[in-house]
């Protein structure tokens, strides 16, 4: 029997340590979200239950390199390439949004190019978005605005909920506006470990059956989140 046919066999372990950076309504730092409750439904009838760790983003793939997780949430397909691995499948997708002044051009994914950008540091854009040339990491989200409203970028990147959190804080939100560029599918990225491995396997089997059967579209919907695997 070869190596992986071993660990394809080999009994799940009875706990999943998940990192994942607190997004509202996704990884809620209590543990509910859409994200956490998708999860749930993968692993825990199949006898896995959810340990969660909330940590800043670049910190909860630091934890999986080093394996002090075995999985990290919201990571874009290959972002990460050493002591990673990704499974087959996404377990949901990302609306990827660009945040401006209303007296910016609305952009597309042809033009983005030509602008000054930011995103959230780690999050890596310019891997997955055409020709992204000038553009700025951030630290927290709280100062976007001011950033925007000082002409230091002339577009945010972020998903769609993200952005919608940062506009609920604006003083006058009427001034910006939201233009949506493309989606993303997010996968877990597992450590690059025997115990990742079953995991991940385990992953990958379950979604497929929940896909085919329609269980993950009730979560969507109690969650108002467009469903992504139709």
């Amino acid at each position: 029997m070869s190596v992986t046919s071993a660990l394809v066999c080999a009994a799940p372990p009875s706990q999943i340590r998940i990192a994942s950076e607190a997004w509202a309504g996704r990884t809620n730092g209590d543990g509910s979200g859409l994200a956490w409750d998708i999860l749930r439904a993968i692993y825990e009838p199949a006898g896995v239950q959810l340990s969660i760790q909330s940590v800043p983003y670049t910190r909860s793939i630091g934890l999986v390199q080093r394996g002090a997780a075995d999985a990290w949430a919201g990571s874009y397909l290959n972002e990460v390439e050493h002591g990673v691995f990704y499974p087959r499948l996404s377990y949901d997708a990302d609306q990827i949004v660009a945040l401006s002044l209303l007296d910016q051009p609305i952009p597309t994914l042809g033009s983005l190019g030509g602008f000054r950008l930011a995103w959230m540091r780690g999050y890596e854009f310019q891997r997955y978005l055409p020709n992204l040339q000038q553009y700025r990491e951030v630290l927290r989200r709280d100062g976007v605005l001011s950033m925007l409203d000082a002409g230091r970028a002339d577009f945010y990147l972020d998903a769609l909920t993200e952005v919608d959190d940062v506009l609920s804080k604006a003083r006058q939100p009427a001034r910006y506006r939201t233009t949506l560029l493309t989606k993303l599918p997010i996968y877990l990225g597992f450590a690059e470990t025997p115990r990742g491995h079953i995991l991940a396997e385990l992953f990958d089997k379950r979604m497929e059956t929940l896909i085919a059967d329609g269980s993950l579209r009730p979560i969507f919907q109690r969650w108002q989140q467009p469903y992504p695997f139709d």
